[in-house]
């Protein structure tokens, strides 16, 4: 019987991530900085591949390579070459093709045949007994569908009870943006090189990727000086935006926020992102709503201030607040629309959700001074285009809607996307499959409002609500699974991460 058992070992992953076209052309620029050629790098990615493949899978026995016609498939060699050398049993499979193998690859295959290897045509029956497959086909410059001939053996590879380990990204994955536009490899396992690609992380990453490993292959001092332009956000970076509060503080010192939204059947909505706001430190937080929800939302939670909406009152806490959130509930109608017109000329920082949004794509307007947190349907809207647009290019479609509307642009989604007008551009890597639930967008408003509210700037605190959002409902998948989570479920835990200073107690 095949034993697929894993050891988890623990990853390291870099917080700096490159485009993917930006780290192909600086390969070479990376070898030379260490005085080392193509190949040499080529076997230290082969070399560190097998430890991490040879470490989660210590029982397999037999592996099968599928070795492509490019660099990733001298990863492959080499990585077979390893294996072969600490007595497991290797089948190695390699796509023919008219051209030549790049020159390092090329020297990576001569290796193999000269230790004995024996390269298999693509098309052959596998053998059984196969209990690890290392992907190897194709590699970080994949722009389109994987060719027929690479895409049955992806999908062969995924139908095969034995995991895979893909090299460098699972193939058929899109490197620069997550997109899958044809058969890509389900890995159990990925080891990248050298730096990140936002592929990795971001668009359908999360349903192929696994758990993802890293190696600089020696070359960390050189990757140290380089600067990237887009950044990976976690939980463990959590203390640089929350430190510890004075002693003296009081609830002036932590931001004055109002709420705008929550009409007729939506109260649930504006009660969420009050409460959140709450939770995440905001000093004062008053709600601007219908009447009727005032009771419920009071005795659910009486440290809200809630008002009825009205012009006077609107006028007045926009005078009050530091901070103005607005769109949670707030419909479309003339009473949610009324609100926006008199919010939009705001000149303090404003965060814009939900019909906020849907109401900003039908008059479009750009604000410095404003954070817009859409979900990829209420981003097709703002950019007038289909949610497979958006979702094709995840990081490009947060970049067009802070060109278009200004501030900063959350594209919320697995991998979500912070962009602001600086230039700025960050990738969350926090949350999970739970969060795929009623009320999540509203909790996330809540938080971010709160955090900018407690004087973070706009990208800060909108990176820094997301990665908050994110850990809490880890926290709670880790404890529960993913099925099942609500919204409400993540303010206890939301209490703990938005204090990063204190020492977790383990419970009996």
């Amino acid at each position: 019987m095949t034993d697929h058992t894993v050891k988890k070992i623990p990853a390291s992953i870099p917080h700096s991530i490159w485009p993917a076209d930006a780290l192909r052309r600086a390969e070479k620029e990376a070898a030379d900085s260490l005085g080392i050629t193509l190949y040499e790098l080529m076997c230290r990615a082969g070399d560190a591949a097998f430890s991490v493949a040879h470490e989660a899978y210590p029982r397999a026995t037999h592996w099968l390579i599928l070795c492509g016609h490019g660099n990733n498939g001298g990863d492959g060699y080499v990585v077979a070459r390893l294996a072969a050398a600490a007595g497991i049993n290797v089948t190695l499979l390699a796509l023919e093709s008219d051209k030549p193998l790049p020159e390092e690859a090329s020297e990576a295959r001569d290796a193999w045949l000269n230790a004995g290897g024996v390269i298999h045509a693509a098309d052959i029956v596998w053998p059984e007994g196969i209990d690890l497959i290392v992907d190897g086909l194709l590699g970080t410059g994949l722009k389109q569908a994987p060719r027929d001939k690479v895409a049955t053996l992806i999908d062969h590879a995924n139908a095969h009870p034995a995991p895979v380990i893909a090299l460098d990204i699972p193939s058929g994955l899109v490197a620069q943006t997550g997109a899958t536009p044809g058969a890509v490899i389900h890995a159990a396992a990925t080891i990248t090189f050298i730096a990140l690609n936002p592929g990795l992380l971001t668009g359908k990453a999360r349903d192929v990727v696994g758990n993802l490993h890293h190696h600089a292959l020696g070359l960390d001092s050189w990757l140290a000086a380089q600067e990237t332009g887009i950044a990976r956000f976690d939980a463990s970076q959590l203390a640089r935006w929350l430190p510890p509060r004075r002693p003296t503080s009081h609830k002036g010192d932590h931001g004055k926020l109002v709420i705008i939204g929550g009409d007729r059947g939506t109260a649930g909505a504006i009660r969420m992102t009050g409460e959140a706001a709450l939770r995440a430190g905001a000093g004062l937080v008053r709600v601007l709503t219908r009447i009727e929800n005032i009771p419920p939302i009071i005795t659910a939670r009486p440290e809200l201030m809630v008002h009825e909406l009205t012009p006077q009152s609107l006028e007045e806490s926009l005078a009050w607040a530091d901070v103005v959130a607005i769109g949670p509930g707030l419909g479309q109608q003339e009473w949610g629309k009324k609100a926006l017109q008199k919010v939009e000329n705001c000149r303090k920082p404003m965060l814009w959700d939900a019909d906020a949004l849907n109401l900003l794509a039908i008059n479009p307007d750009k604000r410095h001074n404003r954070i817009l947190t859409p979900h990829p349907g209420e981003a097709a809207r703002l950019l007038n285009c289909s949610v497979a647009e958006i979702e094709s290019d995840r990081l490009l479609s947060a970049q067009r809607l802070v060109k278009r509307y200004g501030g900063v642009a959350v594209l919320k989604g697995a991998g979500t996307i912070v962009a602001c007008e600086s230039g700025a551009l960050g990738i969350i890597d926090a949350g999970n499959a739970g969060m795929a639930s009623g009320g999540m967008g509203d909790v996330l408003s809540g938080i971010i409002s709160a955090l900018l509210a407690q004087k973070l700037t706009p990208y800060d605190a909108a990176i820094a609500g997301c990665v908050a959002h994110g850990a809490a409902a880890d926290r709670l998948a880790a404890q529960y699974g993913t099925r099942g989570m609500l919204a409400t479920d993540l303010f206890d835990t939301l209490r703990r991460v938005v204090n990063p200073d204190v020492i977790d107690v383990e419970n009996d």
